[in-house]
């Protein structure tokens, strides 16, 4: 069956789409039952929710419902959970994902990091993991608030806009994942501070990641090439203790 039933809490603020709307969750699943299961906890957030029951389908609904998040099984018989996830990003849609996977192995993990997605969770899973889950990308991705005031956060020639999500270095625009773009906020929010894996881990991934800090080392390399590729370096590591970001002197 792939999850267990727990009852819900709704100790959480109400998450809404930036007008005001419901969130709308897209639920992708082989198993009828276990999307049904999804479908039914999501609803009772208060979200609106589609489903689908192979990859192609998940594409199609994709287009047509416009999710403000995924909920993706990795192992699907037609395209697998990351084809999905590559197809989107290839479109240039960076709806937040967290993976339903049956495989523990972090290999796999990073695997569907690295294809863009934003979280995952491993079956058997909690209802109640899921949903935070969801709720962590949907914050980090700024699908799921509406600010007053606008922040913008700035280091040399690279500024952060932490509601618009807009991110420039010079006349250009820099387009982030939602995992990319919460990493970069962090390092910003705390310029010319050394910001350990661990501390990094704990911040961006808001939950234990296995402990595995190779995930941290991906997303930098990720960042350096979006943001400081063939321009003065803004992230810099300092070995055996973590990564900063400042301006150059």
């Amino acid at each position: 069956m792939g999850a267990h039933n727990e009852c819900m809490t709704h100790e959480h603020p109400d998450l809404r789409r930036p007008d005001g709307s419901p969130l709308r969750i897209l639920a992708v699943d082989d198993e009828p039952m276990l999307t049904d299961l999804l479908a039914m906890a999501l609803r009772m957030e208060g979200w609106e929710v589609r489903t689908a029951g192979s990859g192609l389908e998940a594409l199609q609904v994709a287009r047509d419902f416009e999710p403000d998040a995924l909920v993706l099984d990795v192992m699907m018989p037609d395209l697998d959970g990351v084809g999905v996830l590559r197809r989107l990003r290839e479109a240039g849609n960076l709806v937040p994902v967290v993976f339903l996977t049956a495989k523990d192995s972090v290999g796999d993990r990073i695997a569907g990091l690295t294809a863009g997605g934003d979280d995952y969770v491993t079956k058997p899973f909690s209802l109640e993991e899921v949903i935070a889950r969801l709720r962590a990308v949907i914050r980090r991705s700024g699908q799921g608030r509406a600010d007053d005031e606008q922040s913008i956060l700035r280091v040399a020639d690279l500024s952060l806009n932490e509601d618009s999500h807009e991110v420039m270095r010079g006349d250009d625009e820099i387009e982030l994942t939602a995992t990319e773009f919460e990493l970069l906020r962090f390092l910003m929010r705390n310029e010319r501070r050394v910001l350990s894996k661990a501390q990094i881990l704990d911040r961006v991934w808001s939950y234990d990641f296995g402990g595995k800090s190779s995930v941290v080392e991906l997303y930098i390399s990720y960042l350096r090439k979006k943001i400081d590729a063939g321009r003065t370096p803004l992230l810099h590591t300092v070995r055996g203790v973590g990564y900063m970001i400042k301006s150059p002197q």
